[in-house]
């Protein structure tokens, strides 16, 4: 994705697109998996942990972001592909290798349709499986 096509994600979602918002998108954009609040504050050196932190939550408040639980290292974020500001569309599997500590999208890995109790209404779920990936089992 090109950074023209990002700020117009980011606009779409209700997002006004100021440096630190773009460099922390295009830190999010560039990665193979979610990252953490400290991978990212490595990642962008010369931008503040505070500045980083309200970006992900404004990401988080305009569906812009994925927010992961690993159940391990706490919360890890991903750029979301949904196109909606006010839902989540982009709603995929997540492996966490147990042994390496990764996190893995599975994005072709529907996430299992389940039957709530009357009164109930989804709004996004997040679908984490830990295991051992194929790289930790050879």
């Amino acid at each position: 994705m090109e950074k023209n096509e990002l700020i117009e994600r980011m606009e779409a979602h209700g997002i006004k697109p100021t440096a630190n918002r773009i460099l922390v998108a295009e830190a999010l954009l560039h990665q193979e998996r979610p990252r953490t609040l400290a991978e990212l504050e490595m990642d962008l050196e010369t931008v503040d942990r505070s500045n980083i932190f309200r970006s992900l939550n404004m990401f988080r408040e305009h569906h812009f972001i994925h927010v992961i639980e690993d159940g391990c290292e706490g919360a890890r974020y991903e750029l979301c592909l949904s196109s909606h500001e006010d839902r989540d569309e982009d709603v995929h599997v997540h492996f966490h290798c147990e042994r390496c500590h990764r996190t893995f999208c599975l994005e072709h890995t529907p996430i299992p349709p389940v039957d709530l109790p009357e009164g109930f209404i989804s709004e996004t779920a997040n679908y984490m499986i830990k295991g051992i990936c194929p790289e930790c089992n050879r």
